[in-house]
């Protein structure tokens, strides 16, 4: 097998697992069995089951920003696009971790501190790159960093919804609280 189908098929048997068992209940020897490898082969690969499971995520968020970033609707202002960009990506970073992690992982985990913040900062990387091909950015400095500022904080602010949480039903009211409290001053701050 080709390296990218051996990665390609790892990160497919590894998503179907920790979508099923979750991410702490799945072994190596559990993808690499699903995947129909030997475990050495994800270890030639991927350094740790941890990089397999970015290597998911970055996939899926670098998908779905795409499919988000050129979507053709229309909005009635700059700033209107900008807070609809941002709750889209923003609760779309939150099911990624919660479709493929699970957030009782990321509090109970010694290591999931480290590996949230790694996360959010690709994460960070991916969407001001993505966003800076918009029209609006490409060669506007000034936008850029005012960006750069909201990506930041909203970033901080949407991570930070993992660690107070308890139910969903909370998740849902903190978004409702970002986007009517909080995203506007940010966005006008940005622009």
């Amino acid at each position: 097998m080709e390296a990218e189908k051996i990665k390609e098929t790892v990160k497919k048997a590894a998503k179907e697992l920790f979508r099923k068992y979750g991410y702490h209940k799945t072994s190596v020897n559990e993808i690499a069995k699903k995947a129909r490898i030997a475990k050495a082969t994800i270890y030639k690969y991927f350094e740790s089951k941890e990089q397999v499971l970015d290597g998911i995520l970055m996939d899926y968020l670098d998908q779905n920003l795409y499919e988000i970033l050129h979507n053709k609707v229309s909005y009635t202002s700059e700033e209107e696009h900008l807070k609809a960009l941002v709750m889209k990506t923003s609760r779309l970073s939150f099911t990624a971790c919660n479709e493929f992690i699970g957030w009782d992982f990321v509090r109970e985990n010694a290591n999931s501190q480290e590996f949230l913040k790694h996360l959010s900062d690709q994460l960070e990387a991916l969407l001001l790159a993505a966003y800076l091909q918009l029209d609006n950015f490409k060669n506007n400095p000034a936008r850029r960093e005012g960006l750069a500022f909201l990506l930041k904080a909203s970033k901080s602010i949407v991570f930070s919804f993992a660690f107070t949480s308890v139910s969903d039903s909370d998740v849902r009211k903190n978004f409702v609280s970002f986007q009517k409290e909080i995203l506007p001053f940010l966005v006008k701050a940005a622009l």
